[in-house]
């Protein structure tokens, strides 16, 4: 079945589709992964974007349930060079198309997006529309002018849960790494961590159980003080989609919680602790998603290489250095990948820990977390 995809600077694609029927719009990005698509497609923080893969096969190892980092897909469209429709993997269950068009998710195979991704790399992310029933490209850019852009959108009630629940481990995915000395087994959790989800990925909820967090989950809008009634021994800011500086809910709340608890911020939550501390959050060209960027700690001199999904970053000349450390940059463009507060125990970074897809340079992270829970709370190590 025919498809095109049509972009607001005026370029329209032709290719063919292999996903659901109809139309859908959204801000097209890329992402450099080879493999992952599933994790991709199934992350909360791509909401409202239309994804293009760089790699140019995708679809060969097809589907199955336990690469979900979400219960759904949560992309609005989804881009390809080439579709593999026959899989080969002992674990997949269904191929990728006929799991999308299950799903409601537009694909489009078939386009030059080596050129694609150039030219969001020169231009920046642009607004698009898949259309598999309209392939008038006047209407179709008139359609793509009328859709929102990413700046100044809250997208996290579009994922948030909507009340608040217990996490219960579903076991160790494909990605779990065996417990080392220290670790609490997922039975008997030593400490009681709230994680606000803004759009959290199940890999990030699954480390922090494997690392012996019992985990109460609430939904982004979920107030400080009830947060505290809970008696945590920690709080979580998890990541999600849209515009940090739309959420203002949260970082009100954030401000209210800095002092009384100790903090992990990821990605979304990262930014979020930005503005919490008075930081301001800018619009990257083309934003980081992959999972091969280098960051280099600065608090060991290490690099690490680390998986990304966002289009926003916190600005590092906002921050007060009297307050804050920048711990963490990015070596491909020098953008900020984390930080903490030098008298409170708060922390965060840009890029994800968890990793799925992608390399585990940064699980220390997680550990990290749970040292400073211990040093701030009677809970016994």
């Amino acid at each position: 079945m025919k498809a095109k995809l049509a972009l607001e600077n005026g370029v329209v694609f032709t290719g063919e589709s292999f996903g659901a029927e109809g139309e859908t719009t959204g801000e097209v990005v890329f992402n450099t992964s080879m493999t992952g698509y599933q994790e991709i497609l199934t992350d909360p923080s791509y909401c409202g974007q239309i994804v293009t893969m760089t790699y140019p096969l995708i679809g060969n190892y097809g589907v199955n349930p336990d690469d979900m980092e979400g219960t759904h897909p949560h992309v609005s469209g989804f881009v390809v060079k080439e579709y593999i429709d026959h899989y080969s993997n002992y674990r997949a269950k269904e191929s990728l198309g006929s799991w999308l068009r299950k799903c409601n998710i537009i694909a489009i195979q078939g386009i030059d997006t080596r050129m694609l991704t150039r030219m969001i790399r020169d231009v920046g992310a642009m607004r698009g529309i898949i259309s598999t029933v309209d392939f008038d490209e006047k209407t179709l850019l008139e359609k793509v002018a009328k859709s929102p852009r990413m700046a100044g959108l809250d997208l996290t009630r579009n994922v948030t849960c909507l009340k608040k629940y217990e996490w219960k481990s579903v076991g160790p995915g494909p990605s779990e790494l065996p417990p080392d000395a220290g670790r609490s087994l997922n039975n008997n959790p030593r400490f009681h961590v709230v994680v606000y989800d803004y759009g959290v990925k199940r890999n990030i909820l699954q480390r922090l159980a494997r690392y012996g967090c019992r985990l109460t989950v609430v939904p982004s809008w979920f107030s400080a003080e009830e947060t505290l009634a809970l008696n945590p021994d920690g709080i979580f800011l998890s990541n999600g989609p849209g515009d940090p500086e739309a959420v203002h809910y949260a970082i009100e709340n954030i401000k209210k919680l800095l002092d009384k608890k100790p903090i992990f911020g990821i990605c979304l939550g990262h930014q979020l602790l930005g503005l919490a501390l008075g930081g301001k959050t800018f619009k990257l060209k083309f934003g980081h998603r992959g999972a091969n960027h280098p960051v280099k700690n600065l608090l060991t001199n290490e690099i690490e290489i680390t998986s990304q999904n966002h289009g926003f970053a916190v600005d590092p000349e906002s921050l007060d250095k009297s307050q804050i450390e920048i711990t963490h940059v990015n070596l491909n463009d020098g953008t900020n990948e984390g930080f903490r507060h030098r008298e409170l125990p708060v922390f965060c970074v840009q890029h994800h820990p968890e990793s799925s897809p992608g390399p585990h340079d940064s699980d220390y992270l997680f550990p990290q977390f749970i040292e400073l829970m211990i040093r701030h709370s009677s809970v016994v190590a």
